[in-house]
């Protein structure tokens, strides 16, 4: 780990339909209008919660986590669009580059529904159950072929977002990475321990916010802002993991930002 030098922050970023956008979103919007009030999806919203955060005692799974992972997966596309990064997912299927944004918004949305199942290994459990759902859902938008490669994507990045399968297409990696990104106070992916001081709890504690904007030299700066160092052991044991091997790893930079509870002075910028 080394110092790095300050960068201007973007303002809280959450994808705006009516906003101008990098990318060819008209597909999109088509799609998450239609997505995004579907009933059954509803209904994974709030079962798929039962299992991590009523039995397991984890954090969110539900309707907020996959809020926040689709804006920021469709926050790292935007950026890394900007900065010429070439997507491989849709364009070695014969689909378009409109088809880019929905392979990675329908991933991030559905890509927890395994959670139904067990918590356990359940990306494996959400891919039947994705593909049925996208059985019903994609044929309103694509032909029969291109239903097949649309499904056959996202489920390749529903896939490789929490098992040892890399990503093979730059879509999946953004998906992957995004899932790590909602890590702020409260909301971390390792789990809290409730009532303990353990290294999981302190961390789980210290980040206050995760900002991403272009990066001064890669297409992506993730700076994450944290009142203890401790909060370097989420990054360590969770963004840091799931951007290996992600097919982004040379585009994106990762800064901690330590500032102290009672003090809003910067204390270091720790690049790591």
């Amino acid at each position: 780990m080394g110092m790095s030098e300050p960068a201007t922050q973007d303002e809280d970023w959450a994808y705006d339909p009516d906003a101008e956008h990098s990318f060819p979103d008209e597909r999109l919007n088509r799609v998450l209008e239609v997505l995004l009030t579907n009933e059954e999806l509803q209904a994974y919203l709030e079962a798929q919660n039962v299992n991590p955060v009523t039995r397991k005692k984890y954090n969110d799974h539900g309707a907020k986590h996959i809020e926040i992972v689709r804006n920021r997966a469709l926050r790292l596309y935007e950026l890394l669009k900007q900065a010429d990064v070439a997507f491989n997912g849709a364009s070695e299927q014969g689909l378009d580059e409109a088809d880019e944004p929905v392979i990675i918004a329908l991933a991030a949305t559905i890509h927890d529904i395994g959670h139904v199942v067990h918590r356990d290994d359940h990306a494996y459990y959400s891919i039947p159950l994705a593909a049925t759902f996208m059985d019903d859902f994609l044929p309103e938008f694509y032909d029969v072929g291109d239903t097949v490669r649309i499904k056959g994507e996202v489920l390749h990045a529903i896939l490789c977002h929490h098992t040892s399968e890399n990503p093979l297409t730059r879509e999946a990696g953004v998906v992957r990475v995004a899932d790590a990104l909602d890590m702020e106070r409260g909301r971390s992916r390792i789990p809290y321990e409730s009532g303990g001081r353990g290294i999981n709890t302190v961390s789980s504690q210290a980040i206050v916010d995760v900002n991403l904007m272009p990066g001064n030299g890669k297409a992506v700066l993730v700076e994450i802002e944290m009142t203890n160092a401790a909060g370097v052991y989420q990054v360590d044991n969770l963004l840091k993991e799931k951007l290996h091997n992600s097919m982004l790893e040379d585009e994106v930079r990762i800064v901690a930002v330590n500032r102290r509870d009672s003090d809003e002075q910067l204390i270091e910028r720790i690049e790591l």
